[in-house]
């Protein structure tokens, strides 16, 4: 095709519907379609992550020259190295910033209102973990600090506020104060009281030593039209709570957060489905009371779920996923470590075609039960296994839009089962880690069916060979992540195809492959100048890193 007349701004637009990696094999053309690349790849929320080091000074003019938007700023603290960062942050970057992450940060309170001042554009911060701020209770204390705020804080939609063991309603109340459009509010581990009513009626919510569940649903009630997203994972959230939260006159949750709540329980599940039934995005990892009582809720109210998040629901079986055809707006399930799960009632719904959802992201790791994706595992040739999908055999073959799959610690899954299923055209990202049974076959079947695959993972495959590497590396031409740590079979002839076959490669974890020697390394990093890094331990020896 003849792209020299072509003005920039087209192929930017014709790049903005390839993949990130296709982009920046494409920005390789020519200088048109390098910028082309650049603009294309800035269109994506890439975040920047920006240590407080005196090497980062320089970067940060370069990332300015390119208007990054999205960065995150570690190891601050007090130290001159952090101002001179924070100082060329405000100067060179924060004019264009939408988002600022500061987790675990130890600045002081003027530096941070330094910071923030120079950023107009925010519309989402990030001060998880941020206790020097809070810690004295003064922050946004000054009026004229509060108005600057404001002023700065006008567009912000997206606050992270999670655990902040000094936040108290006081600094809560000044700081969403300054942010009137807010819609995502995170408050995840944060010292929450639910049971103890420190105002006894008062409407005065400004305590300086506790963060109450009262103020917290006053601040609701005041922003329930606007209000779309909340986390509160970590909390004590009591049943009455929920009662409370949920039935906030015009709230109208989108996305909740609900990791490892302990005490909450199915009852309250069932009220937040009946009263909450435009929710697009639940998680409830962690709540160790919840049973298949929970699901069944779930799956016969919030018919709009687009993400469900369910692991580590240690009372939940096969049982509770009876109505999860009736989700059919449903994109991400995870039901991870939940020991009672077997999948059979999940391969039923997924292999009907007028019922299953259309999942493009599946999580079974550490599903100890799961024996086969399928309900026939006998492995068949490609021409029956075309007759098997027209008389529609209970299969996750059928989520013909997968693209991420983990399969982590699935331990009694074999070759029989991964050679006839896993065939996924769209899949991106598939692990098969900690699963010992599975062979070369299982390599190869997985190579040829699911040609698009950029990130591979596993690890501690302990039957896996150069062999099955040998095979399925010329099918891999699209990985750019790899991990083979603990496969001990492997040795330099592994390294070779990948070397070969593998251009796209960016990283590559050999940690812990006892056929592999550093010499085999040493030579892959110089034959291999596109990966990012490579890491390796070798016995008696300690982690080695290399950075090309």
């Amino acid at each position: 095709m003849e792209t020299r007349g072509l003005p920039v701004e087209v192929i930017t637009y014709i790049l903005s519907f390839l993949p990130i990696a296709d982009r920046k094999e494409a920005s390789l053309v020519n200088h048109t379609w390098y910028f082309a690349a650049q603009d294309s790849l800035r269109q994506e929320n890439i975040l920047y992550h920006i240590p407080a080091t005196s090497a980062s000074l320089a970067a940060i003019e370069s990332l300015a020259r390119r208007h990054v938007s999205c960065i995150s700023l570690t190891n601050l603290d007090s130290s001159t190295v952090s101002r001179d960062v924070i100082q060329a942050v405000s100067c060179h970057l924060g004019p264009h910033l939408q988002s600022l992450s500061l987790r675990g940060s130890s600045m002081s309170e003027t530096s941070f209102v330094h910071l923030l001042l120079a950023c107009p554009c925010l519309s989402s911060l990030d001060l998880s973990g941020c206790n020097s701020l809070f810690m004295s209770g003064t922050l946004l204390s000054k009026p004229e600090t509060i108005s600057q705020a404001q002023r700065a804080l006008t567009n912000l939609q997206e606050l992270n506020l999670s655990g902040l063991r000094y936040l108290s309603d006081l600094s809560f109340n000044r700081l969403t104060g300054c942010a009137p459009h807010l819609t995502r509010l995170s408050l995840a581990r944060c010292h929450l009281t639910f049971e103890f009513d420190p105002y006894r009626g008062s409407s005065n919510y400004n305590s300086s030593a506790l963060l109450s569940f009262r103020n917290l649903l006053h601040f609701l009630k005041e922003r329930a039209s606007s209000i779309r997203a909340l986390d509160l994972s970590g909390t004590s959230i009591t049943l009455q709570a929920v009662r409370s939260l949920v039935q906030v006159e015009g709230l109208h949750l989108r996305e909740l957060v609900l990791q490892n709540c302990r005490d909450l329980t199915n009852e309250a599940i069932g009220l937040l489905c009946v009263h909450q039934p435009h929710l697009t995005a639940l998680d409830v990892t962690g709540c160790s009371e919840l049973s298949d009582q929970a699901v069944l809720a779930v799956s016969a109210r919030l018919r709009a779920l687009h993400s469900l998040c369910l692991g580590k629901l240690q009372r939940l079986t096969d049982g509770g996923f009876v109505g999860v055809a009736e989700l059919q707006s449903l994109q991400s399930l995870d039901v991870s470590e939940c020991s009672l799960v077997s999948g059979s009632e999940l391969v039923k719904v997924c292999s009907a075609p007028e019922l299953r959802p259309n999942l493009t992201s599946l999580s079974f790791a550490f599903c100890s039960l799961l024996r086969s994706l399928g309900q026939n595992p006998k492995v068949l040739p490609d021409s029956a296994w075309n007759e098997s999908q027209r008389q529609h055999q209970a299969s996750l073959q059928a989520l013909q839009q997968l693209q991420e799959l983990d399969l982590m610690a699935c331990s009694k899954l074999t070759d029989t089962s991964i050679t006839k299923v896993i065939r996924f055209p769209d899949l991106r990202r598939l692990s098969l880690s900690l699963v010992p049974e599975i062979t070369d076959a299982s390599l190869v079947a997985v190579a040829r069916g699911c040609r698009s695959l950029e990130q591979l993972s596993v690890s501690h495959c302990g039957k896996l060979t150069d062999k099955g590497f040998m095979e399925a590396a010329s099918s891999l031409r699209r990985l750019q992540h790899l991990v083979l740590s603990g496969c001990s079979q492997l040795t330099q002839q592994t390294l070779r195809a990948i070397s070969r076959e593998c251009r796209q490669l960016k990283s590559l974890d050999v940690s812990m492959c006892q056929g592999i020697s550093m010499a085999d390394v040493e030579l892959f990093q110089a034959q291999n100048p596109l990966q990012t890094w490579i890491q390796s331990r070798f016995v008696g020896g300690a982690d080695l890193s290399f950075t090309l």
